[in-house]
């Protein structure tokens, strides 16, 4: 029985794409993936943000500037205990700030610090 389907479609016809699904939980994956795993942009007016002015050096590079600290903590590392803050940096969301050495920020922007002492 040469060429007879029993159970249906072969797997590699069936489609690969049945629909959206809630994801459990987040593995790691390679970060090469085929083109055909891509798809097609839908425009969303949501999505555009107004951009602000940005001062841009000779180098087209640009300063980043720090807003607010949002959170101070303490890490230890073996026997050293080093002071963070969470800093929150212009031009970027609340989900973007970053963890710095709280003694390298008080040398750089010591403005940042006036009020705390």
């Amino acid at each position: 029985m040469k060429g007879v389907m029993r159970f249906g479609k072969k797997e590699k016809l069936s489609p690969r794409f049945i629909g959206p699904y809630r994801i459990l939980k987040k593995s790691s994956v390679y970060p090469v993936f085929h083109v055909s795993m891509l798809r097609g942009y839908k425009p969303d007016p949501a999505h555009i943000i107004s951009p602000e002015v940005v001062e841009i050096n000779e180098g087209l590079t640009y300063e980043e500037e720090p807003v607010e600290i949002l959170d101070r903590q303490v890490r230890r590392l073996r026997t050293i205990d080093i002071d963070s803050v969470k800093v929150l940096w212009r031009n970027h969301d609340v989900e973007e700030a970053t963890s710095e050495a709280e003694e390298d920020m008080r040398i750089l922007y010591p403005h940042l610090f006036a009020s705390t002492g």
